[in-house]
C-alpha cells in the first residue's frame, strides 16, 4: 500500500524508511517536539531536508547552529524554512515552543556543507492552466549542493488539479525524463477537506486511487501521480523527490498531452 498516515504525536514517527517502503532513495521521518525537546539524528551515509512545518526550533550539529529558526505557524501561513544537512553530520533538533518538522532522508556518498534555506530564499511560481493551477515553491533545489534530495510545496485551491497532466519520472531518459522517487505530504485548510490521490503505469501493473486528508502521505516510486483536491478545500502540499538529476525532468502520459497544448 503507497498510502500511510501521520497521527501527529509528539516525538518521532517514522512514516517511510527503506526497509517497509516500495522507495529505496527516500525515507521520511515527522517530528513533533514541545518547548525545549529535542531530538538527535546521527545516521551513517545520509543527507537531510529539515522542512519545517510549523513553530519554530534550533537545529545545532558540531559546525553549524541555526537558532530558533521557522517563520510560519501553519502551512497556510507562508513560505517554509528548510535546513539541509550533508552525510555523516550528527545533529540536534530542538523545539522553541510547539514545532512539527518533515525529516528528509535520502543516501548519500558525497560530503557538501550544510545550509539555511529561508523564506525570502523560495522561490515561488504559479504553474499550470485553468483547471490545474498551483502556487508551487520550490525550497531545497538545484540552488543547494546535494546528492539526491529535492524538496518543494504547492498550495492548491480547492477545484483544482495537480501534477496534470498526468506526468510520471520514472526512466532514466535524460534530458527528457530523470528517475526520481516522491513522497506526498497533505494537509488541508479545514479539517473535512479531502483530496484524490491517483498512481498508475501506462503497462497496468500498479492502478491505485486514494482518498486523502490532512497527515495522510502517498508514496510514488514509479507511474503517473495527477491529484485533485475537492472543491471547498485549499491543499497544501509537500513534495520530496530524490533522483541523481535533481529538477523538473518528465514526461507526460501521451494520452493526455493534448492538454499541454
Amino acid at each position: 500500500m503507497f498510502k500511510r498516515n501521520w497521527t501527529k504525536k509528539f516525538g518521532k514517527s517514522e512514516i517511510f524508511s527503506k526497509e517497509d517502503s516500495y522507495c529505496q532513495n527516500v525515507e521520511i521521518d515527522m517530528v513533533k517536539l514541545a518547548d525545549g525537546q529535542t531530538k538527535t539524528y546521527s545516521e551513517s551515509d545520509k543527507e537531510y531536508g529539515l522542512l519545517i512545518l510549523g513553530g519554530k526550533c534550533s537545529v545545532k550539529g558540531k559546525d553549524f547552529n541555526y537558532e530558533n529558526i521557522g517563520e510560519r505557524e501553519t502551512v497556510f501561513d507562508g513560505n517554509a524554512t528548510c535546513v539541509y544537512i550533508p552525510r555523516n553530520m550528527e545533529f540536534t533538533i530542538t523545539g522553541v515552543g510547539e514545532v512539527s518538522i518533515a525529516v528528509s532522508k535520502c543516501p548519500s556518498n558525497k560530503d557538501h556543507k550544510p545550509v539555511l534555506i529561508k523564506p525570502e530564499d523560495v522561490i515561488a511560481k504559479e504553474l499550470g492552466k485553468p483547471g490545474w493551477q498551483r502556487h508551487a515553491m520550490f525550497v531545497l533545489d538545484e540552488r543547494v549542493e546535494a546528492d539526491q534530495i529535492y524538496i518543494g510545496e504547492c498550495w492548491i485551491e480547492g477545484g483544482q488539479w495537480s501534477s496534470y497532466p498526468p506526468h510520471k519520472h520514472d526512466d532514466d531518459n535524460m534530458p527528457c525524463e530523470a528517475q526520481t522517487e516522491e513522497i506526498y505530504y497533505y494537509e488541508f485548510d479545514k479539517p473535512q477537506g479531502f483530496g484524490i490521490q491517483r498512481v498508475y503505469t501506462m503497462e497496468g501493473d500498479i492502478d491505485e486511487t486514494y482518498t486523502v486528508k490532512s497527515g495522510d502521505f502517498v508514496e510514488i516510486p514509479r507511474g503517473y501521480h495527477p491529484f485533485h483536491s475537492a472543491p471547498g478545500y485549499k491543499n497544501y502540499m509537500l513534495w520530496i523527490m530524490a533522483g541523481k538529476n535533481r529538477g523538473f525532468f518528465m514526461t507526460t502520459d501521451e494520452e493526455h498531452a493534448w492538454l499541454n497544448k
